[in-house]
């Protein structure tokens, strides 16, 4: 494989990513650069190949530490473009590990450009094209969000809407931490905090456990 592809991915060294991964990672971006010329699947601040990797790839990836991959399904809320689902899909795949990665996604197009990606990829997701707020009694094992809903939301929908889930991943950016101290004043919450790779203002939150405060 080309030295300057694997160098683009170097912050993901320490993750010992196989270079299969790496050209998966490569087909998806011409995958979102070509649905991108019909139709905003990431936004266009963001649709040059460089960009795709720093800003979404990288910062994707960096959670596969916090996957519980002893699990049979992981749930991306609002999974848009597939970041960080399908990421983590195909990780998943370069593992051998059989785990399914369901992807929500009430938009359509971006539902259906999911589900390309999945088939022409071969990874194990499954696509719902609904609105997540009105499902109830969800089961899985690791709860994704990003770039989904603002923190106090998320932590009301997986209150209300999952019945069993083993941790929830928050990528929290510049007004962060403000945000999540504010959150701690409605919820006990049980949680690792974790430097981003992408980015020194920003960091990510794995959270155990969610418990409203009386």
């Amino acid at each position: 494989m080309d030295q300057e592809i694997l160098n683009s991915y170097s912050r993901l060294d320490d993750l010992n990513v196989s270079r299969e991964t790496f050209l998966d990672f490569e087909n998806y971006i011409s995958l979102i650069l070509e649905k991108n010329k019909k139709i905003n699947i990431i936004g266009q601040n963001t649709a040059s190949k460089n960009a795709i990797i720093e800003r979404h790839i990288i910062d994707s990836a960096q959670i596969i530490d916090f996957v519980d991959l002893n699990s049979n399904t992981s749930t991306d809320l609002g999974s848009g473009a597939g970041l960080p689902g399908i990421i983590v899909a195909i990780m998943l795949k370069n593992m051998k590990n059989k785990m399914n990665v369901h992807l929500y996604e009430k938009s359509y197009h971006k539902s259906h450009f999911l589900k390309e990606v999945s088939e022409k990829l071969n990874l194990n997701t499954k696509v719902f094209q609904k609105n997540i707020f009105e499902i109830k009694n969800l089961e899985t094992g690791t709860i994704m969000s990003r770039a989904f809903k603002p923190m106090p939301v998320v932590l009301d929908l997986v209150y209300e809407n999952f019945s069993k889930y083993k941790n929830l991943i928050f990528f929290m950016g510049k007004s962060g931490k403000k945000v999540f101290e504010n959150s701690k004043k409605k919820w006990n919450l049980e949680y690792i905090e974790k430097k981003s790779l992408t980015s020194k203002d920003s960091f990510l939150i794995n959270i155990k456990k969610i418990e409203k405060k009386n």
